[in-house]
Formats: C-alpha cells, structure tokens, sequence
C-alpha cells in the first residue's frame, strides 16, 4: 500500500527526511506527505491508494495530538469502526484510521485486535509505537544514528547511510520506548506439541476461501498471479469464483521463458478452466540478467533462490502494474505450512516435519514475504497472501501432523490441501493441476532460466575473487560464483555490515545438494500424483 518513514528525535533536517522517503517512491507513486511533530520527529508516507482514494491522504491524525502512518491493509476496520470505535469520529473512510483510534481507545496493547497485514507508526508527543502484522507480510527496518535518534522505515534503503545500526523489525511484535519489543503475536500452534486437530477437510476449504474474500477488499483492479502451481491455482479458483458472483472478470498473470515452460503451459490450462482474463509474459535469461542489479537493489537480499525468484516475479510485476492492476493476489506460505518443498519428505520424524513447517513460516519474513513484497512495490504494486490469514494459520498448522506428511499418501505432498478443493459436485481446478507436484517459482518459469543464470555469473567472477571472498565478506560469505556475484551487487548499495546481517539464506534440510532448487532433490518429478491420488484416503 505505501512506504513510510519515521525519524523519532529532534535535529533532522526534514528535507533530508523528505529525500530519504522518495528513496521508496515507487511503493506509493500516488502521493507523498511529511508531518513534524512539536518536539521534532518526523513522518513520512509515500502513497499507493487502495480504499478511499479521496480522502484517505497520510499521515493521519488522531482525535487530538497522535499521528500515524500505516502500510498494508486493514481487513476488519468497518467491524472496529462499527463496535469498538463507534464513538470515535472518522476524518476519512480510509481502513488505516483505525489504527491510531485502537491506540487512543487502548494504549499500546490492540495489534491482536487488527485483523490484517501492517506496518505502522504511531508518535503521539514523546510517546510512540512501531508495530509490524503477524506473520511479516509487510517489511519494517528500524535503526539507531549517531545522535539516538530512532528510525523506522519500510525499507533498508532509507535508513542504511542514516543509522550506525539497523535491523529488520520482527514481525509479531511491537516497540515503544518504554517497553522495548513485545510480543503480541503468540498462536497457540508456536507450541510445537499442539498440532493436535483432526482433519476437517471442510474447514480447510471455507478457511481459505474467507481468507480469500477479504483480501478481494479494494477499490482498485485486483488481479491474481497464476503459476499453474497448486498454491497460485488454488487462490485464482477462489478468487475468480467470488467476483463471478458480482459480475467481474479476474485478471490472472503467468510469466515463463515461452510458451512451453511447465508454469505457463499449467497456468494456461487452470485459466482456460476458471475463464479468468488470462496474460501470459515470456522473458528471455538475458532480459532476466539485464534487471539482476535493479532487482537485488529493490528486494534488499543476496539470498539465492530469493533473488532467482525474484527476477521473473520483478519482470512479471511491472507487467500487471502497466495493465492498470494496483492490488495481485498470491501463493506464498502454503508450502511452508504444509510441508510442500519435495525436502520436507526427508524428514527424520513426524516431530522435525511440524517443527520445521513452523520454523519456515515463522521465517518467510526473511525470504518469500520480502520477495513477494518488494518485487511488486517496486511498480506500486501490492501483493496480498491468503495462505497466511491468522485464521487459516490456526487452522491448517495446527492438523496432526501425520495428516500432512507425504510418507502417508505416497509421496503426494500438500495432500490435504490438494484433497480438500477435490470436490466432484463443485470442481475447483482440472485434476492435472490440482495434483501437479511442487515446482518452485523460479524452476517452474523455465529450467534454462537458472540453468543459464548459473552460466552467467560463473562468467562475472573470477577464481581468485572466489577465494578471496571469505576475507572480502567475512559475514556470510560466498562460496560459489553466483553467490558472490548476487554478493558484491548487493554490497554496493547496502555496503554496511548492518545490511548484510538482515539477510537469511534459504537452505533446504535433510538432502545431500544444499542448492535451494526444488531440481535438487531427489524427489523432482518423480511423483506421479495422478495416478495415486485416486487410491490414497484419508
């Protein structure tokens, strides 16, 4: 939805300020405001307007001193507005206004109360609270200057010159200068013994769907990413079946190296299927190796699979923002949540799997959510993700994990998943679709795309840059010439060694070949889910 930026303390120049917020310009290119406070701090919001596109401008202020600014999306702000700021007078229809209410209303302690994705700030005097959503859907920094001065930013590209330190703000949490951070976001599934629900196959069905239909909420063009995968397929069946009801056609999006790569030839036959307004985008790998450097720039990362993701989704986004689509819906999480990444197969015992699936999803901050998030705000695009409703979390974590390991259906992973939206009476996808094995983003758009890409880099790196890179990135250091290539771009944006420990890299378990690619296991393309999905039940 937007970028913000908030300086607490006195003695910054707001026009720095100013400057540093255009640095995110692309995450809201419809408007941008500053506020100064009377004892100095500073706000800033850069602008992508979803609901109330009139009067919803930010930072916005509160009944009286308080003032806010908001990134995301606030799925329950008319309930709030309608029972527990019923008394509050609204100065727009803007879902963000809730939030700086809920703090006039409840002091520190509401973020469980929104149900939503969210990033914000609140300065209300020498008081304030930063806060960021459950999960990490939306990206917060947070860093200290040379003068004590605080900052939070939507982006490390803000702050990183500013700040002596900085870190990602953890998601689940809120800060404030009394308490420092605090936990709000505590789901009973974090207690790893509790995955103890049996399967309702039915409530995994309408869980999602609800998930769903909240995030049609918007008075913008909403698309749908369509991979042709499960995951993207799935969201695209719900989706497009909710807007039929209202007589509206869903824009769908699929990107591969022609029309012959396994994502586009899957994602072709799921739109045929659901009769979405299909567009398919073909790129070639010297097209994806032009934009290698804009996209590490904009996604913050040196993570390998997250920047061979990165590239097509890059590419893919400024294609759905020039059709004139501002919101996209996509499939991030469910692989974590129900253990689909093919190395999940491998694991040791029933307990690994489930501490794993909550390890990944406590971890997509660091990897899918930022990829997912910065790719398509960087052309003032956002992407909203189903999979990780709270609600659907509690849901689908939380089944036994026996129910969810693919030893128990054959190898067929995410079988509940696949099993649930198998309903005769109500078809939700083609059965070639509904049972494709797990091909991740950046295999699925054309096997030659990484393949080439590791070609290219070998040719950017030299041997003797190779066996220096342990003492020239001594944090995290690169042990294959893609790695340091990705490397060395990054650090010459982000050259602090601040920026450098933000990053996570992504590693699958329990298989020889540590390289992230779903080709690396094994397993790839060895399942045939067709012909075993019919003999498996539950």
């Amino acid at each position: 939805m937007s970028g913000l930026l908030a300086v607490i303390g006195k003695g910054k120049d707001p026009q720095l300020v100013k400057e540093l917020s255009t640095r995110m310009s692309h995450r809201g290119p419809d408007e941008s405001d500053l506020h100064i406070m009377e004892n100095g701090s500073i706000i800033c919001h850069e602008s992508l307007s979803i609901i109330d596109l009139k009067s919803g401008k930010q930072p916005i202020q509160g009944t009286n001193k308080a003032w806010m600014v908001h990134d995301g999306e606030i799925y329950n702000y008319q309930e709030l507005k309608d029972t527990v700021l019923k008394n509050h007078t609204f100065r727009t229809k803007s879902d963000s206004e809730v939030i700086v209410h809920l703090y006039e209303e409840f002091g520190y302690k509401f973020c469980n109360m929104l149900d939503g994705d969210f990033a914000f700030v609140i300065i209300d005097g020498d008081n304030y609270i930063a806060a960021r959503d459950a999960v990490g859907v939306k990206p917060l920094y947070y860093g200290l200057d040379e003068r004590g001065r605080i900052y939070f930013s939507s982006e490390m590209k803000s702050i990183a010159d500013q700040c002596k330190s900085f870190s990602t703000f953890p998601p689940g949490h809120y800060y404030t200068g009394k308490t420092g951070f605090v936990k709000y976001y505590n789901p009973e599934y974090e207690d790893h013994s509790n995955a103890n629900k049996a399967l309702d196959f039915a409530l995994v069905r309408e869980s999602l769907i609800e998930a769903t239909r909240k995030r049609l909420l918007s008075e913008v063009p909403v698309g749908v990413i369509l991979s042709g995968g499960l995951d993207t397929s799935l969201i695209s069946s719900i989706a497009s079946g909710l807007l039929k009801d209202s007589g509206k056609k869903l824009p769908s999006f699929s990107i591969g190296l022609d029309a012959d790569s396994p994502d586009n030839i899957m994602a072709r036959k799921a739109a045929e299927f659901l009769g979405t307004d299909h567009h398919e985008i073909h790129f070639t790998v010297e097209e994806g190796v032009a934009v290698l450097e804009k996209v590490i720039y904009h996604i913050e990362t040196y993570d390998i699979i997250s920047v061979r993701s990165s590239v097509p989704m890059y590419l893919l986004s400024k294609a759905i923002a020039d059709q004139g689509v501002k919101v996209i819906l996509s499939g991030e999480g469910a692989d974590e949540i129900f253990g689909g990444h093919l190395y999940f197969r491998n694991a040791p015992s029933a307990e690994e799997f489930q501490d794993e699936t909550i390890e990944r999803v406590q971890k997509l901050f660091t990897a899918d959510l930022l990829r997912a998030d910065k790719t398509t705000m960087a052309h003032g695009l956002e992407a909203r993700i189903p999979f990780l409703d709270k609600d659907f979390l509690d849901v689908a974590i939380r089944v036994k994990t026996e129910e969810k390991q693919p030893k128990t259906y054959d190898g067929v992973e995410k079988y509940i998943l696949r099993k649930a939206f198998d309903t005769p009476e109500h078809p939700y996808l083609p059965a070639e679709v509904l049972w494709r094995q797990k091909e991740q983003f950046s295999d699925g758009v054309g096997y030659s795309w990484i393949d080439e890409l590791i070609e290219y880099c070998a040719t950017q790196v030299s041997d003797e840059q190779l066996a220096g890179a342990s003492a020239e990135f001594p944090y995290n250091s690169p042990t294959t010439k893609e790695a340091y290539l990705y490397r060395s771009i990054f650090h010459k944006f982000y050259p602090q060694v601040s920026a450098a420990q933000t990053v996570r890299k992504w590693i699958p378990k329990w298989q020889e070949n540590q390289d992230p690619s779903g080709r690396a296991n094994a397993a790839h393309l060895k399942g045939n889910f067709e012909s075993v999905k019919s003999g498996v039940e539950v």
